[in-house]
């Protein structure tokens, strides 16, 4: 076996990991039926907006629903949110070896929003810093991909030529995170805040 299949079966072993792990801590957190919906919900909403900004490069509101996911339903939920969002719209855009840098950097995108909830709900200014922040760590992550794709194997000369080279689409990626925030996260929180507090999910 290649080093790059090596770093292939790694990287989707520990995206298929990090899942499993996630799904047994809901299950032991009893999560009920009403939450496991509304994560759905949300992870499909994420998915149909990769659908719908399908013709504008890098510039999608998915990252922003993920986030809101997190901040709102926790860390699981947000984790969960991104793979998944990535990992079934990529049946139609796309599946492959990138695939499961994708999951496991949208997961995380979602994890930490959740961690940072409230400091995120409360200040736009730290929402705006986080959404900026996830934009740069989503293209950074995939570029070690790129890296592995180009240089079949470990290369810091690689990925820093990964990083530069992909310098429009991060910009793209944090400032659609930055848009799709500001205008997502009133009435998104709102209406999630109603529901978590009616059915008390």
């Amino acid at each position: 076996m290649s080093e790059t299949g090596l770093y292939y079966i790694v990287s989707i072993l520990i995206a298929i990991g990090a899942i499993v792990l996630v799904l047994a801590r809901l299950d032991k957190r009893k999560t009920n039926v009403r939450r496991i919906v509304l994560i759905a919900v949300m992870t499909a909403l994420s998915i149909v907006s990769r659908f719908i900004f399908a013709a504008v490069p890098a510039f999608k509101p998915m990252a922003s629903i993920i986030i809101l996911t997190g901040m709102y339903l926790g860390a699981e939920a947000g984790f969960m949110c991104g793979a998944l969002t990535a990992f079934l719209s990529n049946f139609y855009f796309g599946q492959g070896p990138w695939t499961p840098f994708q999951m496991l950097a949208f997961g995380a995108i979602g994890l930490v929003a959740a961690l940072l909830s409230v400091p995120l709900k409360k200040k736009r200014p730290i929402l705006v810093l986080y959404a900026i922040a996830a934009g740069i760590f989503y293209s950074f992550f995939l570029d070690i991909w790129t890296m592995l794709w180009a240089y079949s194997g470990l290369s810091i000369e690689g990925y820093l030529a990964a990083i530069v080279s992909a310098v429009p689409y991060t910009i793209l990626y944090a400032a659609s995170n930055v848009v799709f925030l500001l205008l997502l996260e009133r009435p998104f929180g709102k209406r999630l805040g109603r529901i978590i507090h009616k059915y008390r999910i």
